[in-house]
């Protein structure tokens, strides 16, 4: 374990205001990534590109995002939460406005990058801020929160961004990211402030050390991996959804907008049976869930044979990311609270390597299955629901040698 240098007790200038405050910037990310989806169409005809140089703009957030993750939690941990975020915040406005004014899609790339370290360092902060200030039934309580509240992102964002592209164009997005990034910045100013408890010697062989330590704990890497597939589910969407309703459903950037806050609602439903369902043995209503998500995905692909339009596409996605946001808040609530002295890492690595991985399957498999129609996307979703089935078969395995090695002591 890292060093523990000191020990300090929050800052703050009113907990109250600054808890709201941290559960506004915990679905930052979600905007980030999903406000400008309506536009992803547009923005290649603006600027005269194809569908997949756009959607890069997306895979290069999240690998940046993800792979900042990886190293940030480290440095929050041993140097504080609050500076570096509000930093970050700054940042985040700035490169907003630079996406805004500009249509060189290269410059655009290099701010989406910029975009993902500033966010990263802004959520992987306030994950901290809950550990900090709280603790036992208060802080589960919160934690199981997180993909709830996180899921506001993708609800409100698209159905934004469908009429911020309809009546402004796709530049407005990313003013109004400056601008909503801006109010929280002079609020955090006024009522946040440091939160650390335990600042830790910043001493990287210790610290790649405790990330092994991490990793090496099987139902923490089998947590990431299945928080990966579910989440891939989402972005797989993000990526492909608003081509197939704009250009193949030849539907407005409104509809494609409504598509994903249906779809976020269908996160968010996922989320809030996560929480009722807590107390239920793990295992088993995972494995559940995950059947549940290969019959719907199943009879998808069999009903495009009969009749493919957009109500129907959306009926069976929507079942199938409320099984992904079920599966996301089971393991994210785990995964985070799994090492408590080292918040800010533990999160950091959760969330680093969920994207990481993510963003590069997600990539190959746009590439091997275009965003074309619902058949393509069905078949996106088949590609992560097995990868899913894999892990879960692995986890059963495990566990039932564990019972057994019980047994035999016993």
């Amino acid at each position: 374990m890292l060093t523990t240098t000191a020990i300090t007790t929050p800052q703050l200038k009113n907990r109250a205001v600054s808890t709201v405050l941290a559960f506004a910037l915990l679905p930052l990310s979600g905007f980030a990534t999903d406000i400008y989806i309506p536009s992803l169409p547009s923005m290649g005809a603006d600027m005269h590109i194809s569908s997949i140089q756009v959607q890069l703009t997306l895979t290069l957030f999240l690998i940046s995002y993800g792979v900042s993750q990886l190293f940030l939690g480290s440095v929050l941990d041993s140097y504080g939460r609050y500076k570096f975020s509000l930093g970050a915040l700054v940042v985040f406005i700035l490169a907003s406005v630079a996406i805004a004014v500009t249509h060189n899609i290269y410059v655009i790339y290099a701010m989406r990058i910029i975009h993902g370290i500033a966010v990263a360092m802004i959520v992987v902060a306030k994950r901290a801020y809950f550990v900090d200030v709280y603790e036992g039934e208060r802080l589960k309580h919160y934690l199981s929160m997180f993909t709830i509240i996180w899921s506001a992102g993708p609800i409100v964002a698209p159905f934004l961004g469908g009429y911020f592209q309809t009546t402004f164009g796709w530049q407005s997005n990313f003013y109004f990211l400056a601008a909503l990034a801006s109010v929280i910045a002079v609020l955090e100013v006024f009522y946040s402030g440091e939160t650390i408890r335990h600042r830790t010697e910043f001493h990287l062989k210790k610290i790649a050390g405790l990330y092994a330590e991490m990793i090496k704990t099987t139902t923490f890497s089998l947590g990431i991996l299945m928080l990966c597939f579910a989440y891939s589910m989402v972005i797989m969407y993000n990526m492909t959804g608003p081509f197939i309703v704009e250009h193949h459903f030849n539907f407005t950037p409104v509809v494609a907008g409504y598509c994903s806050l249906i779809l976020g609602l269908a996160w968010m439903v996922g989320g809030f049976i996560g929480r009722a369902l807590i107390s239920r043995p793990f295992f088993s209503k995972l494995f559940v869930n995950i059947l549940l998500q290969l019959l719907v995905v199943t009879l998808m692909i069999i009903s495009v044979n009969f009749v493919s339009n957009v109500y129907v596409m959306v009926l069976f996605a929507f079942v199938i990311h409320v099984g992904a946001g079920f599966t996301y808040n089971n393991y994210f609530t785990y995964c985070l609270g799994r090492f408590p002295k080292n918040a800010a890492m533990s999160g950091g690595l959760t969330g680093g390597m969920v994207y990481v991985i993510l963003s590069l399957l997600t990539y190959v498999v746009v590439a091997a299955i275009p965003a074309k129609d619902e058949r393509n996307l069905s078949y996106s979703y088949l590609v992560f629901i097995l990868l899913s089935v894999v892990v879960m078969l692995v986890l059963f395995r495990l566990n039932r040698n564990s019972k057994a090695h019980l047994t035999e002591e016993n």
